[in-house]
């Protein structure tokens, strides 16, 4: 199944655990250092491609090392990225994360060539073509508000293209932006925090009517440890999290959408979709980074099978 993901790629050099920065010159002994692939289309091409899609990723790098790193990453976990941009005398973004004991994930963090991503650094031709298309962190590649792309996405929509949305941000006027964008998606994946700021909404469910109001099929709104709240004309359900062992949290949300459209893409409804979700982001957080954990379709699906659900 062909995906094309566009939009946000990052290097993320993780270290954990991290529970204090040292003073002055200090060196603190951590377990493990690790470089991945992420952000919201990086890291999400690395799931879907283990969990059996064939993944083009589009969007823009630097010229560095880091790029030279980033494309390295991208193509051992199999992604094509032969699409991919290279900005002369850019950046490419990058992340270092402390990665506390209990999970949390404190950032430093760079957007680099990220926010100068448009519309004439796409393959229109391949996108079209492809089956599903996931949008990773509209709200800072903001220059792809083009209405030129939201023709393409309405017409690759009209071919039978299934088409996700995930955020990056929480700053309220870049997620107010990206809300331009849902009348030419199927679904949108935000955060608590992303979903209330995009639209001043007093509660999670009020927000998620709010976005599905824009003209989605339907929002997923992710909670945590709480789970998953799925908004569609059809009601509302919540889904709950898998109890699981959280090492880093990292990631966690490009796994569950990542699930979620591989799930639509086998056909399954739009619940099963946040199941899949749901145990894709359970699989990751049990290790460091936005990939850990995370091996095939059927290991992961496997843990929806032994009913550990979250209590909370």
């Amino acid at each position: 199944m062909t995906v094309v993901t566009v939009g946000v790629h990052i290097v993320d050099i993780l270290a954990r655990p991290v529970d204090h920065l040292p003073e002055g010159q200090d060196t603190v002994l951590v377990d493990q250092i690790r470089l991945t692939a992420a952000g919201a289309a990086a890291g999400t091409a690395v799931d879907l491609v283990k969990l059996g899609s064939d993944v083009v990723t589009m969007g823009a790098v630097g010229d560095d090392e880091l790029g030279d790193l980033l494309l390295m990453v991208l193509a051992r976990r199999g992604v094509d990225t032969s699409r991919l941009v290279r900005r002369a005398g850019e950046q490419t973004a990058a992340s270092i994360l402390p990665i506390r004991p209990d999970g949390g994930r404190p950032s430093f963090h760079v957007p680099g060539a990220n926010l100068g991503v448009t519309y004439a650094d796409l393959d229109p031709g391949l996108i079209r073509t492809a089956r599903g298309i996931h949008l990773g962190g509209m709200d800072v590649t903001f220059g792809l508000g083009d209405p030129a792309f939201f023709a393409l996405l309405d017409e690759a929509r009209a071919a039978g293209a299934v088409v996700t949305m995930d955020l990056l941000s929480e700053l309220p006027d870049l997620l107010a932006m990206s809300r331009a964008f849902l009348p030419h998606v199927d679904f949108v994946l935000p955060n608590e925090a992303q979903a209330l700021g995009m639209t001043g909404a007093a509660d999670v469910e009020s927000a998620a009517r709010a976005l599905l109001a824009d003209g989605p099929r339907g929002v997923v709104v992710t909670l945590g440890a709480s789970g998953s709240l799925v908004v569609t004309a059809d009601g509302t359900e919540h889904v709950p999290a898998l109890k699981t062992e959280v090492s880093d949290t990292t990631g966690c949300g490009d796994a569950y959408c990542a699930g979620f459209l591989t799930a639509l893409l086998h056909g399954r409804d739009v619940p099963t979709a946040a199941r899949w979700g749901t145990a894709a982001a359970a699989r990751v957080a049990t290790g460091l980074g936005s990939d850990a954990g995370l091996t095939d379709l059927a290991t992961t699906l496997s843990l929806l099978d032994q009913g550990n659900l979250h209590d909370s």
